[in-house]
């Protein structure tokens, strides 16, 4: 039986900035209507991203079959080759030649809070890369061009192939029609707490009313843990002490590979999710998206003692 998890998302470079100081004492509620702000930001990097590249490289640390299903541009090659290495099959991504790849330019506070800009680039073209006719054990539907979102679903749902929802940054582009098509094909539902209002508002549904029509739901709520809604019912996921909180960007796409390691290892959905909440606790200690190396020793040894769990990640010989 395949263990192949296709990734379709996007595939960008992350330009992270750092500001140091508090978005929330420059941006202040009464000059919202006329805002104009500048940050100043002494410290920038330029890293691989895209939650499509993120989840992938979270998948390759556990040892998963990752498949990215995106699109990228000319500047492309460098990632391409860094997957490969990291042992990522890149059949599935497809260059679009007259194209820049997505970039995305972040801001992050010292209170963790982001501001972004997104240029899609190649990633407009993201609906075109058919993946019909693939196999898997699970798939993810992660932020990307609505297009391709929407044609990624239903090209999944026609070929039985469960996948996860993450609707995450691209929330701006759905509305509850949009939402409610896209949970009806889905098999479980991630977001985190403010992607969660935002989805009960639009659908008019509460996440009890949404976890009925799916597997489950799973709402993250950062240092606070996660909440897992399955069969009527609500468990918490205890959080996991971060060793440093450096940086947020992908903790969701790390907590998403978690979750569907988890999925296709024949774990329970409680055991996907605590992985889900160690692997995003992992990644929050270091700067990047891509750059966190844990062990699986180490990964296994927070199963046990944060959650007591038999369940463990091969490690390796």
């Amino acid at each position: 039986m395949t263990r192949r998890i296709l990734v379709c998302g996007s595939l960008a470079f992350d330009m992270i900035a750092v500001f140091e100081g508090r978005f929330k004492e420059h941006i202040l509620p009464e000059h919202v209507p006329n805002l104009s702000v500048s940050f100043f930001v002494p410290a920038l990097r330029k890293e691989f991203g895209g939650c499509a590249g993120n989840i992938s490289y979270n998948l390759a640390l556990l040892g998963a079959q990752a498949v990215p299903v995106g699109t990228v541009g000319h500047d492309a090659g460098e990632y391409l080759e860094r997957m490969r290495t990291l042992g990522i099959e890149t059949d599935m991504i497809k260059v679009v030649p007259q194209e820049f790849s997505a970039q995305c330019f972040i801001t992050t506070d010292m209170d963790s809070n982001q501001i972004a800009s997104f240029h899609p680039g190649a990633m407009q073209f993201s609906s075109r890369n058919d993946l019909t006719g693939q196999k898997a054990a699970w798939a993810i539907v992660a932020p990307d061009a609505k297009e391709a979102m929407i044609a990624h679903a239903q090209r999944l749902q026609q070929s039985n192939i469960p996948f996860v929802f993450d609707l995450g940054q691209a929330m701006p582009l759905f509305n509850g029609d949009d939402l409610n098509d896209m949970i009806a094909r889905a098999d479980i539902l991630t977001a985190n707490d403010y992607e969660a209002t935002v989805i009960q508002e639009r659908t008019g549904k509460s996440m009890d009313e949404i976890a009925e029509q799916l597997q489950a739901v799973i709402v993250t709520h950062g240092a606070k843990g996660a909440m897992l809604y399955h069969k009527g019912s609500k468990r918490e996921v205890a959080p996991v002490v971060a060793d440093e909180v450096l940086d947020p960007t992908g903790c969701g796409d790390a907590h998403r590979a978690g979750l569907l390691y988890g999925l296709t290892s024949g774990w329970s959905l409680y055991e996907a999710a605590c992985l889900g909440n160690i692997m995003g606790s992992i990644k929050i200690a270091s700067q990047g998206p891509q750059n966190h190396q844990p062990k699986r020793e180490q990964i296994n040894r927070l199963l046990t003692e944060v959650y007591e769990l038999d369940v463990a990640v091969p490690t390796l010989a």
